[in-house]
């Protein structure tokens, strides 16, 4: 699942793109597959580095040559990963440490040109409201720089940010659920606002939702669920009147 998410967003990476990667196994899984890419002259802004960005540099594909800021370095706020990736910070005069209102700061992040952002979400609902930080009420992360770094990259020359999600998820009780929903549940926190989201990844595709009307986002996001859920997806969509008959799910 991971690594045909990842193989949708290397395809839109170009040479010189300045990357930022959020929490989790795709990161991880999207780091190993640019290795292998003919990629080059790559740069990292990031507010968390991780292991796949130490792979990256020690595969040659990290210069940050064609940077705005900090050219020639990796910028960063915090480091989050294994003891070889501390042990490739500790003392290295490439790293450039920042505090998050630099890191994080969209103006920063978009004076740089083709900015990939790569963030999780949790929950996307079919007018295309992102939760990256809870499920209803319960908590389950916090909102970090997801909607900085989506912001930043929209304004970045080239710039694109893609927000993933796996189509579905399992509870403890071993029933199987869609992450995209008709609406999201009572209390969910909204992450990023529907009218800030660029790309949306899951395993089905890749999609974007910028500028895109209601129906039209509703119709992508059904394409990219999983196919158990959307017969059921359209119907709530047309119950809540965002899609109807006459919109044909290619």
């Amino acid at each position: 699942v991971y690594i045909s998410m990842a193989n949708l967003i290397v395809e839109a990476i170009p040479d010189h793109a300045c990357l930022q990667l959020g929490v989790g196994t795709l990161p991880n899984v999207l780091g190993e597959i640019l290795c292998t890419t003919d990629l080059k002259d790559l740069g990292i802004h990031s507010e968390m580095f991780c292991d796949s960005m130490v792979d990256l540099f020690e595969a040659g594909k990290i210069t940050g040559r064609y940077k705005t800021t900090d050219r020639g370095k990796i910028a960063v706020t915090f480091c989050l990963g294994t003891n070889k990736t501390y042990e490739f910070v500790d003392e290295n005069p490439i790293m450039a440490s920042h505090p998050c209102d630099y890191t994080n700061n969209p103006n920063v992040i978009s004076s740089n040109d083709n900015v990939i952002s790569i963030n999780n979400a949790i929950e996307i609902d079919l007018f295309c409201q992102v939760s990256a930080e809870s499920s209803g009420i319960r908590q389950i992360s916090g909102s970090g720089g997801q909607v900085d770094f989506v912001e930043g990259a929209w304004h970045s020359r080239g710039g694109k940010s893609f927000l993933c999600l796996t189509s579905t998820y399992t509870d403890k009780q071993g029933q199987v659920h869609s992450r995209i929903v008709p609406t999201l549940k009572t209390g969910s926190i909204i992450t990023t606002p529907r009218t800030f989201v660029d790309y949306v990844v899951t395993e089905y595709g890749k999609a974007q939702m910028k500028g895109q009307s209601t129906w039209s986002r509703a119709e992508k996001l059904i394409n990219l669920a999983h196919p158990d859920f959307r017969d059921d997806l359209v119907r709530q969509a047309q119950e809540m009147k965002i899609w109807r008959r006459t919109n044909k799910i290619q």
